[in-house]
């Protein structure tokens, strides 16, 4: 029992130390964040937390080559996407290259790991389990698409990608203990480890003036590696594996606050990867919450979708059940942002 603890206390200050390293590196070549009218932040704010991550999560794939399948797969994605992620933060590379790579990751995901979508469950409550057969492929790279960018959309005010990270993590390493899928469970308390350090920091907890962001590198590192654990504990025919329709309670916040602003955004007739400020947290700010307020509201609506997942998952709810209740929260959340938008439109017309 106490050498996981020790392994994990090492890990923390690995994570830690690289982060602190990390920093003087970003500074000396320009990696940092700078306020705009979009970022609202004091100073050059080093975007390292991604790269310190990827560091300590190769070291540990490392020395722990057997941690997951296909381990060094994994390894090697999530190199590519830390690169990726690194040259966005830096020259702002096109949104369509970096799907156009995502979507690779997910062809190598699926033809060198054999990790795909294969069954979305008993979603119409009929008994049958619905097979996906060579649709998988394409409804896999979606997936995996839109998990990355999901978290990568999210990343709006400090500490809430880590919070929003540990609830998924969290949450799914209680249910994958639950399904028996140790090893991957215990991947996700690692993936919680190494990221305190950055969340620490992020919130400045270590001074203001040694504050780091994730950048690009980091919410897309973490898209890519929740969707892999999801896909491998959901789709490997374990006894009982996690249910498809549980992830989607996992991932409740990123995965509607992504959908609902790229509707909203194409019934405007804008690009649907324009970057505003209609994001929850942007709400949550404009109806006079501070940040940190913000952050534990929002963290506490996505462990309380996360807690249903769970319950759910456990007391055997029917799968079409969870998947119409999910339908029908992201209908509420749709409308009551439409409502919110359309009451400050007149907010402002009576000000004016």
């Amino acid at each position: 029992m106490l050498v996981p603890f020790v392994d994990l206390a090492f890990l923390f200050f690995f994570s830690l130390a690289t982060t602190f390293l990390m920093r003087k590196v970003a500074k000396s070549i320009g990696l940092v964040d700078k306020p705009n009218e979009r970022k609202q932040h004091n100073g050059a704010i080093p975007l390292v937390g991604g790269i310190s991550i990827c560091i300590s999560l190769l070291y540990f794939l490392f020395n722990n080559p057997d941690a997951i399948p296909h381990a060094d797969l994994y390894a090697a994605c999530i190199i590519v996407l830390t690169l990726v992620g690194a040259l966005d933060d830096k020259f702002d590379i096109s949104f369509k290259i970096r799907f156009l790579i995502q979507a690779g990751l997910s062809v190598a995901m699926m033809s060198l790991g054999d990790i795909e979508l294969q069954t979305i469950g008993d979603i119409f409550g009929t008994g049958d389990v619905i097979t996906l057969g060579w649709a998988g492929y394409f409804v896999t790279i979606l997936a995996v698409i839109g998990a990355i960018n999901a978290f990568n959309m999210v990343d709006g005010i400090d500490g809430l990608l880590g919070g929003l990270s540990i609830v998924t993590f969290g949450g799914l390493g209680i249910m994958l203990t639950y399904d028996g899928q140790y090893n991957i469970a215990y991947m996700c308390l690692i993936m919680v480890t190494i990221m305190l350090p950055y969340i620490l920091l992020n919130l400045g907890a270590f001074r203001k003036k040694r504050k780091v962001f994730m950048g690009d590198a980091g919410s897309m590192l973490i898209g890519f590696t929740v969707i892999w654990f999801l896909l491998l504990s959901s789709q490997n025919g374990t006894n009982p594996p996690l249910r498809p329709v549980t992830a989607l309670w996992l991932i409740a916040v990123p995965l509607m606050d992504m959908a609902a602003i790229m509707i909203r955004r194409i019934r405007r007739g804008c690009s649907p990867f324009k970057p505003d400020r209609e994001h929850l947290h942007h709400i949550f700010q404009k109806l006079g919450f501070s940040s940190t307020q913000t952050l534990i509201l929002i963290c506490t609506i996505a462990s309380l979708y996360s807690g249903f997942g769970i319950y759910s998952e456990i007391a055997n709810i029917p799968e079409y059940i969870m998947l119409y209740l999910f339908i029908a929260c992201f209908f509420a959340y749709f409308l009551l942002l439409n409502w919110f938008s359309n009451w400050e439109k007149k907010q402002a017309k009576q000000q004016s």
